[in-house]
């Protein structure tokens, strides 16, 4: 699944190519794309139709794009993307480049833009959806998300937690909440209600850099090690997001169709058995929440009384 890197590329693409535009008309092609939509399939195009993009935001994993509201100063409501495991948004230039080509066999929804081009959501294994939501206040009265100064948020992202390259961050009280936790530290990393955009690849790779084995009880760390924790995690998304993010197959891929490149800058995500790149010792791979852990079991020892 996309995590910060990987959606704030796309972000930012959206940001440069359709902000500024109106939908000129919307066609669903797979009713299950918008299932999250209160009105069905018809009053999600209705409630597109005619609007202008104003701005692109997010919020960790969460993407949405700010709709005007005529006759007020403040939107009232945005287009929210959920990329899932598969899912892309794919920019078309103009209207000759929309319709000469076959439809994307996954094509789901269509977004015709002014002026020709068209916005598409493509998505494969269908996990992820688009639907238009209220906005409500950021509880702290702070921007949203990145890519808008509004201290607006869609209701159905209202209760996740900043990211970790949010500015707005409150990280001491992050820190306090991760300590307050039992449970294990990649458990609290992984937590979208205490920090978003973390998922399991710069999980690993975070805790990689800061030394720190996954199963850590979060009541039992001192507080620099939570955050070299927090330092491993943001480090490692800020240098995916300088590459494009972290691409291993088709699925994930920019605006552009594009794919990111920071696969080939993984230290243990992936690379079980092969030898770490700072000290040499094979990597290790666990089962974890029915998925994988990656860790070197030289740098990062299993502590004795580890907490899943």
């Amino acid at each position: 699944m996309p995590e910060l890197p990987e959606v704030e590329t796309v972000r930012d693409g959206l940001a440069r190519h359709i902000v500024g535009r109106t939908v000129a008309d919307v066609e669903v092609r797979r009713d299950y794309s918008v299932r999250r939509h209160e009105g069905g399939p018809l009053d999600f195009a209705g409630r597109l139709r005619g609007r202008r993009l104003d701005a692109v935001a997010r919020r960790g994993k969460f993407l949405w794009l700010l709709l005007d509201a005529p006759g007020t100063e403040l939107p009232d409501a945005a287009l929210m993307a959920h990329l899932g495991m598969s899912g892309q948004l794919l920019v078309r230039g103009s209207a000759e480049d929309a319709g000469a080509a076959e439809p994307h066999p996954h094509l789901r929804v269509r977004l015709w833009l002014d002026g020709g081009g068209a916005l598409d959501f493509v998505d494969q294994r269908t996990f992820g959806h688009l639907s238009v939501v209220e906005l409500v206040p950021t509880p702290d009265g702070a921007p949203g998300g990145a890519g808008s100064p509004l201290p607006l948020i869609p209701e159905p992202a209202a209760h996740i937690g900043r990211d970790l390259l949010d500015p707005a961050l409150d990280r001491d009280g992050l820190v306090a909440r991760i300590r307050a936790r039992r449970t294990g530290l990649k458990r609290a990393l992984l937590d979208q209600t205490l920090a978003s955009g973390v998922g399991n690849i710069y999980a690993d790779e975070g805790l990689w850099r800061a030394r720190l084995h996954y199963a850590r009880p979060t009541e039992t760390l001192r507080r620099a090690e939570v955050e070299r924790a927090l330092d491993g995690a943001a480090e490692v998304m800020r240098e995916a997001l300088a590459q494009g993010g972290t691409s291993f197959d088709a699925l994930y891929v920019n605006v552009n169709g594009a794919s990111g490149y920071f696969d080939r800058s993984l230290a243990v995500y992936g690379q079980e058995g092969r030898p770490c790149p700072r000290c040499g010792a094979l990597v290790r791979r666990d089962t974890f929440m029915n998925r994988s852990s990656y860790t070197c079991p030289r740098c990062q020892p299993r502590p004795r009384n580890a907490r899943w």
